[in-house]
This record gives C-alpha cells, structure tokens and sequence, in this order.
C-alpha cells in the first residue's frame, strides 16, 4: 500500500504530524500537567507524568480481555459447574456487548463529571471485583451478575482509552493506539494460553483458574489511583463537551464506522467465547484448544502495533479492512472443512482478521479532528457496534444446540464479514464528522 501522505491535505492529526489548532488545548493540557508552573523547564512532575500515563494505558489495556477469553478456555468446565445449557452459555457469551452498548452510553458522561482518570480508575477496581466474585458467587444468576459488573469495567475503558490517547498524545494518535492495541492483544492471547495450565497447577477447579485474573486489574489500580489524584476537578478538553447529541447521528462515516465496529466485534466475541469448544469438539485437547485461542489473540501483538501505524499514514484504509477480511473468510472455510488437519493455519489467518480491532480504534482518532470529536465518535460508534454485536454471541449457541454441530455457526461466522468489509470500506474513506455535519465545538 503506497504511502499517499505527502499528497494528501492535513485535515486531521496524523500520527507523526504536530497537533492541529483544534488539538492544542490537548496538547497544552498535558503541558500544563508536565510543567504546572507554565515556565516552559522541565520539572520533577514532567519526568514522571508522560511515563506513567503510558504505564497505566497499558496495564488498562492488558485487563480489558482475560475476563472474556480466559472464560472462553474453561467454558465446558464452567457449563458444567453451574448447569448451563448451550443456550444459556451463548447468553454469557452475549454478556460482554449488552454491557458495553449499555455503560458505553454512560461513560463519557461520567467522564465529564469526575473526569476520565477516575473513571478508569474506577473500572479497573470494577474488573478486579467482578473477576475476583464471580466464581464463588453462587449459581448461574450470580456469576452473571459478577461477570457483568467486570465488563461495565471493561466497557469504560474501551470507550474512553481512545479520548485518553487523543487527549495526552495528539501527535502520536497511531502510535499509541498501536501500544495500547498490542497489550490488549498480550492480555487477550496470555489468559487464553495459560488459564487451563494455571488452573491444573491451581488444583484443577475452574472457579481458581478464572479467579486468578482480578489480581492483574488489582495492580491497574494503582497508577490510574493516581492519575485520577492528579486530575483531580479537571476534566479536561476530552471531556468538556457531550458526547452524543444529533450531530452524529448525520454522519454517514459514524455509522458506517459503528456497523464496523459491531461486526468485527461480533467475530472477536464469537471467537474468544467459542473458538476453544469448536477445536475441542473435532478432537483438539482441551489444553491445545487453549493454545490455538492464544495464537489467534497473540498476532494482534504485533500486528495491533504495525496496522494503526500503516493506517495513519494512509489516505483510505479500505485496502486494510479487505485484506483482513479475506484472511478472515479463508479461515472460516479451513474451520468448516478441517477444524482439526489444519487448526494451527486457521488460527493464524483468524487471528490476522481479529486485527480489525485495532484499526477500528484507530479510525475513530482520524475520523474526527478534535478531541472532543473522538469522544463523541468514540461513544456513537462502539456503544452502536456493541448493540449491532448482541445477537452474534448468543445465536451461535442456540445454532450449536439445535444442529448438534458447529457446520451452520460456522457458516455464520463468515457470512457476517461481508457486510464488515462493506462497511469498514465506507469507514475508511478520508473524511471526518465534522465535515459530513457541520458540527462545531
């Protein structure tokens, strides 16, 4: 893919481009915290802030995940322990977008009130409960209940972790969505691998193996804790204004972007929820199962870093969503003809498909000029993309039930990434919404 940005007009912060006007109260804000007495030197707080920022982004980032995938590694056990059914289980696996659409429309408000620092915080201390409840909770209903009270944690970080990129680093919008991208992956893919080992060296019980993951949010505490100190009764620009209103809703690339997001995240949950049983009921041992999960998770580790980098520098990203799209299609078909003879391969090219994660994150940073516009894309297109995904997750387990296979989920699964090309496709054309509305800060 040529690079084209020497050509094309400077309508938006680009990843190594210096902040637009619009993105200066960003920039100054974080100047401002750098160096609070406005001189211009370095102070003491200058050497600590950018780098704890940057820590306590990727130790968010690392948490977002291992509830869903280290679940999805002891699903048989866990269907089992609490006498679920394949219908109820495709519910638990529907969890995570009904809980992301839902809080995702509450976070930016929650946002501009206590400021986002504390509501990371906040949702961090959310994710260490709800992993550390759940297992001991007490029956189906109760470890719902904790699962959702862990993924309202996750789904303010998933909102708010691209305004907090926009805000602290306006210039590095590509690279530090890759950074923050790449320890997702690194969360998502470790807890698929070594859940099922930690478990049998835990004892063997699946309520130790998935409670062993609130100790990681535990440590994300801290430093977001402290951040949240440190913008105490600031808000900031990212947050100073609504993040909704019926502005967006006019933007043809906001819903083209939304219905991206809740197709891609429609295959990612499918996956994560389901891919270790599809391996298991061809053969695969349950512990290898685990592993092929954690190969499709780990190639968002580098590729998550290499993708919002490249699609920075590129006019339209179209071409990435076809190619990964592609990638997607041949895996589902390897998985319907030869889940077992060839499982290593289908793993790798799903999870080079599951890389539209991370360019969907970054579309919502060039698809609006100031900060205050990713908030509001932000917000629009996840809580629409996660609503769009509910479905997915619960009606693979109805169809796994009902056809005593996985042939028809399969063919689900890779029905649904034709209408994700399409729409990441008009998602990756160089326009923002603010040109398509008129929307004005």
């Amino acid at each position: 893919m040529p690079d084209e940005t020497r050509t094309r007009p400077r309508t938006r912060t680009e990843p190594t481009d210096p902040p637009s006007p619009a993105a200066a109260p960003a920039t100054a804000d974080l100047r401002l915290r750098a160096t609070p007495t406005g001189s211009g030197h370095p102070s003491g707080r200058a050497v600590w802030f950018a780098p704890l920022v940057m820590v306590a982004i990727v130790l968010a980032a690392l948490n977002l995940r291992p509830a869903v995938t280290s679940l999805g590694a002891l699903l048989e056990e866990t269907r089992a322990g609490l006498g679920m059914s394949g219908a109820v289980a495709g519910v638990l696996t529907s969890v995570p977008a009904l809980t992301f659409a839902a809080t995702g429309l509450a976070a930016p408000r929650l946002a501009r009130r206590f400021g986002p620092g504390a509501v990371v915080c906040a949702g961090m201390a959310a994710i260490a409960a709800g992993l550390l409840i759940r297992p001991y909770a007490g029956g189906t209903a109760g470890f719902l209940a904790a699962t959702a009270l862990a993924l309202m944690g996750i789904a303010v970080g998933n909102i708010l972790m691209p305004v907090l990129v926009k805000r602290y680093f306006p210039d590095r919008v590509g690279t530090m969505t890759g950074l923050y991208s790449m320890a997702l992956a690194i969360g998502t893919s470790t807890a698929a691998a070594v859940t099922v080992p930690v478990t049998e060296a835990l004892g063997g019980g699946w309520q130790r193996g998935l409670a062993v993951w609130g100790l990681l949010a535990v440590a994300a505490v801290l430093p977001w804790a402290v951040l949240a100190r440190e913008g105490r009764g600031k808000a900031g620009p990212a947050a100073a204004r609504p993040a909704g209103g019926p502005g967006i809703v006019r933007s043809p690339t906001a819903w083209a972007l939304g219905c991206f997001f809740g197709l891609q995240a429609t295959g990612a949950y499918i996956t994560m929820g389901w891919m270790p049983q599809i391996y298991r009921d061809a053969g695969v041992p349950a512990g290898t199962a685990g592993v092929l999960l954690a190969v499709t998770m780990a190639l968002g580790i580098p590729l998550a870093f290499v993708i919002p980098r490249l699609a920075g520098r590129l006019r339209n990203q179209g071409p990435i969503v076809v190619v990964l799209g592609l990638c997607g299609l041949t895996g589902y078909a390897g998985l319907f003809l030869a889940p077992a003879a060839g499982a290593w391969a289908w793993a790798l090219l799903l999870g080079v498909s599951n890389c539209a994660f991370p360019l969907a994150l970054t579309m919502i940073g060039l698809r609006a000029r100031t900060a205050a516009g990713v908030v509001r894309l932000s917000a629009f297109a996840q809580s629409t993309g996660y609503l769009l995904a509910i479905p997915g997750p619960l009606l693979v387990g109805v169809l796994y039930e009902h056809s005593g296979g996985w042939d028809l989920p399969i063919v689900l699964m890779a029905g649904l990434l034709v209408p994700q090309i399409v729409c990441g496709v008009l998602a990756g054309r160089d326009r923002t919404i603010e040109d398509e509305t008129g929307m004005r800060d």
